[in-house]
């Protein structure tokens, strides 16, 4: 009797992790990269967005620096969503501090980022760039 016990909680043991392991942890996507001597005005990479998830689009950023005499503060970023032979839809504008920056779930689509503006200097560069989607 005890056997038979153990070997049904065995497998439903088994059964549960099963179903658990099938669930995503993470963004439908992700990427990491960097820039270097960015002006403003200047576009990340575009990105295709499935919108499978719930999850925010956002932009981290670390390591972030200009070439101003009294160095980075902040960064005015915009999300665009690109739109092909269309006028390209504004999504927002964000200040980063050098961290993240969200504008929540976004629709299905091709997306990209512009440094839209930061403090001091005339270029700007992040070390570490990742983006979720």
């Amino acid at each position: 009797m005890h056997t038979h016990r153990k070997v049904v909680g065995l497998l439903a043991g088994t059964l549960l992790l099963g179903f658990v392991g099938a669930i995503p942890a993470h963004a439908e996507g992700s990427r990491t990269t960097y820039f270097t001597a960015w002006r403003q005005g200047h576009e990340s990479s575009r990105w295709n967005d499935n919108n499978r998830d719930g999850v925010s689009t956002s932009v981290a950023l670390s390591g972030c620096s200009t070439d101003g005499a009294e160095g980075f503060t902040k960064a005015n970023l915009k999300l665009w969503k690109n739109r092909d032979f269309l006028p390209d839809t504004d999504k927002g504008t964000r200040k980063n501090h050098c961290g993240r920056s969200a504008w929540g779930d976004q629709s299905s689509g091709k997306y990209y980022f512009e440094l839209f503006g930061f403090t001091t200097g005339g270029t700007m560069s992040a070390r570490k760039v990742v983006i979720k989607y």
